[in-house]
């Protein structure tokens, strides 16, 4: 749950208020954050979102917690919570990281052949003992009679002496079918394996580990095909400090999932490249774990961010997306959502 590597992770919700940098517009008002508190918006509390997904009339993300959390809304403005994905803990997670008591880190959830599938990670603070794991479900209707999780378990593990760190895992499907899991946290940086579309397993155990992005704080990575091009969104720096998290967004291009992601300056993010989209900006404290949804030709854009005005307090914001004239991403700071 990008905790980097040794830091405890604060609490979690919704609002919005993106901030003025390379990549986007200027600073909503604080007006506007005021009315989103009024509308009973800010309730919910999410740290580390998923990629929003919908199933039939509502949108559904899945967050670090206990379990699993998971929260829904009819309108992308008012969240309430679902239900857990787990709640009793699969009982092979003490065999990866002993003493682990059910706090899942960092989770993603696509639709895919008919199911809903969440990556989740499983770790400790400060070490790269950890396993990103499956579970599998038809639907994520609790009031459907089909509605039940399944453990698929572990899709990739690391261990001490690996070079990587087996957490934060994006799922991303590309037009020709293929799956691909991209993960990532501090070590050698942010890494990409095919997956089998049948099953959400890597290929093979030992089926390539391909190094995308590096800095020496980094992690969160998100995959986003757009016209012709991939567009990796990274965390650089710390989360998790609430109000003294100094967590930004960056982000550079392919026209393969497989890289090399350059930047808008033309460096590559394996050798420490990265164009800032989001910063800290007065209240809008540490932005991370970037998603997108597109619906009707809209682009909406997700992250969690420390809210000043409360504490530090954990929150999902959600803007408005654009393309500018050379193809990157815009994050729009108009006031309003779906």
């Amino acid at each position: 749950m990008s905790c980097g590597v040794s830091f405890g992770c604060g609490w979690l919700g919704f609002a919005a208020m993106l901030v003025a940098g390379p990549l986007h517009a200027q600073s909503p008002a604080a007006a506007e954050l005021a009315a989103l508190e009024r509308n009973g918006a800010r309730d919910a509390r999410v740290h580390d979102p998923s990629t929003i997904v919908k199933c039939k009339d509502e949108y559904w993300i899945f967050t670090t917690g206990v379990g699993v959390n998971s929260w829904r809304s009819k309108d992308l403005s008012h969240w309430e919570r679902g239900p857990r994905v787990f709640e009793t803990p699969p009982a092979w997670i003490t065999n990866v990281v002993a003493g682990h008591r059910g706090h899942f880190w960092a989770p993603d959830v696509i639709r895919h052949n008919g199911q809903y599938w969440i990556y989740y990670s499983v770790s400790k603070f400060g070490v790269n003992t950890s396993a990103i794991a499956l579970a599998s479900n038809p639907t994520l209707d609790p009031a459907d009679p089909d509605y039940r999780w399944s453990d698929r378990g572990v899709v990739i593990q690391s261990n001490k002496g690996d070079d990587f760190n087996a957490i934060d895992p994006s799922v991303t499907q590309t037009a020709d079918g293929r799956l691909w899991l991209s993960f990532g946290s501090f070590w050698s940086g942010i890494k990409l394996t095919e997956l089998d579309p049948a099953t959400g397993k890597r290929l093979s155990p030992d089926s390539p580990l391909r190094p995308l992005a590096r800095n020496k704080t980094i992690e969160a990575p998100f995959i986003f095909r757009h016209d012709d091009y991939c567009f990796l969104f990274v965390n650089w720096d710390f989360c998790c400090r609430g109000t003294n998290s100094t967590y930004n967004i960056r982000v550079g291009r392919s026209r393969e999932i497989t890289g090399p992601y350059l930047d808008r300056d033309g460096k590559d993010l394996a050798q420490g490249g990265g164009t800032l989209l989001l910063g800290t900006d007065g209240a809008f404290i540490g932005p991370g774990h970037a998603g997108i949804i597109e619906e009707g030709g809209k682009f909406w854009f997700s992250c969690h961010f420390y809210d000043g005005t409360q504490r530090g307090v954990s929150k999902l914001a959600i803007r408005p997306l654009s393309w500018n004239a050379d193809g990157w991403p815009v994050v729009n700071a108009t006031a309003g959502t779906r």
